[in-house]
């Protein structure tokens, strides 16, 4: 038999509330409930989302593996020893066209990265600044997880309202105290499949 621990803030009881029967919006809908499973030596922290199995997706578990659906936009994430399931509400870009799916990996990790404005958002906010140093006002956050294509990160916010929304250029978003946690975990190299 398994232990739940579950911790609720009045956050997380709304939420809960709002998931019977009252339209919630979006931003409630995102947060984390909380729970933490033991199942043996296998931890799976859940949310209110759906938990999905890491061999539906990919072959092994080679390096780790990290699964964003962009429709249920969340990411999850499978260490290679399979010890865990992890689970995070993110933002996901606004648009289709924003959105780059399929396989890639994690290529360099990063803490306190710095931003530049790609052509194409410069193209579209011709106001952005074109350079902003690590630090509070950096749009990737605290830490930055960079993939294999040009261009596409998973990385922190600072910006809170953008989580478990369509509202980013193109990258994955994360609460910086959740992209922290993630980056401890994940290695270069690690697996990436967006869908």
């Amino acid at each position: 038999m398994s232990d739940v621990k579950k911790t609720y803030s009045r956050r997380a009881f709304a939420a809960s509330a709002m998931a019977f029967g009252l339209a919630a919006p979006s931003v409630l809908r995102a947060q984390q409930v909380g729970a933490e499973i033991a199942e043996g030596t296998v931890t799976i922290r859940t949310s209110s989302y759906i938990t999905r199995s890491w061999d539906a997706y990919f072959n092994s578990l080679r390096n780790g593996a990290i699964l964003v659906d962009i429709q249920a936009r969340t990411l999850h994430f499978w260490p290679e020893d399979g010890s865990m399931h992890l689970i995070y509400p993110v933002s996901v870009p606004l648009t289709r066209e924003m959105t780059r799916l399929g396989r890639t990996s994690v290529v360099q990790k990063k803490v306190g990265p710095d931003w530049r404005p790609t052509p194409s958002m410069l193209e579209r906010n011709p106001e952005y600044p074109p350079y902003i140093a690590p630090g509070p006002e950096n749009p990737l956050g605290t830490h930055a997880l960079y993939l294999g294509w040009q261009y596409y990160r998973i990385h922190g916010t600072n910006d809170t309202r953008k989580i478990g929304r369509q509202s980013s250029n193109g990258c994955i978003g994360l609460y910086n105290e959740q992209i922290e946690e993630l980056f401890g975990y994940v290695d270069v190299g690690a697996q990436v499949l967006l869908i």
